[in-house]
């Protein structure tokens, strides 16, 4: 933090840790051997838009790198806003690092123009005995956490996601704080 913004008390940007990401591929093993957890191919991630031309600009951009790396990669590319404002990117692929490397390339493309504080999450969708489990990246934590809804209204399997998190604590940076694993209820993916 600069002088200034400790005397005008403004926060200092935390920059997301982009590079961590790329865990989770590296996990994948585990994650379907030992948990029994299927990649669905189909992820997602989530940034605030801001109203400039600059970040229009970039939109462009990133919808043209979209297109470029879909014909290369086979990925299938959606987007849609929610009903909070973020923009979500789904993506759907068979090639699971095909999708952690585009949900990368388009994260740092915001990081690079100044706009990595839009980041909210990204979500990876994963199947287990027929119920969907998400492991979800929080870009402002570093960090990813697991996200099990048990299909019965606005319920979560805390027994599960525990689990989840201390099996998966030594191969992925895991959030360590619980009450930080906020979920996101009827992800697009």
């Amino acid at each position: 933090m600069g002088l200034l913004d400790a005397l005008f008390g403004r926060p200092r940007q935390i920059r997301p840790k982009l590079d961590n990401l790329f865990a989770l591929p590296s996990a994948l093993t585990t994650l379907r051997e030992d948990l029994r957890l299927e990649p669905t191919g189909r992820a997602a991630i989530a940034y605030k838009p801001v109203t400039s031309s600059q970040f229009d600009r970039l939109r462009s951009e990133i919808e043209a790198l979209l297109q470029a790396s879909a014909r290369e990669t086979q990925t299938t590319v959606r987007g849609q806003a929610d009903k909070y404002g973020y923009q979500w990117i789904e993506l759907e692929d068979r090639d699971f690092e095909d999708l952690v490397t585009t949900l990368h390339m388009v994260s740092q493309s915001l990081e690079e123009q100044g706009f990595g504080g839009q980041l909210l999450a990204s979500v990876f969708t994963f199947r287990r005995e027929e119920r969907p489990v998400y492991w979800i990246y929080n870009y402002k934590r570093g960090s990813f956490y697991p996200f099990a809804p048990t299909g019965e209204g606005r319920k979560r399997d805390n027994p599960l996601e525990i689990r989840l998190s201390n099996i998966m604590g030594k191969e992925l940076p895991v959030e360590e704080e619980q009450e930080r694993w906020y979920p996101i209820w009827e992800p697009p993916v």
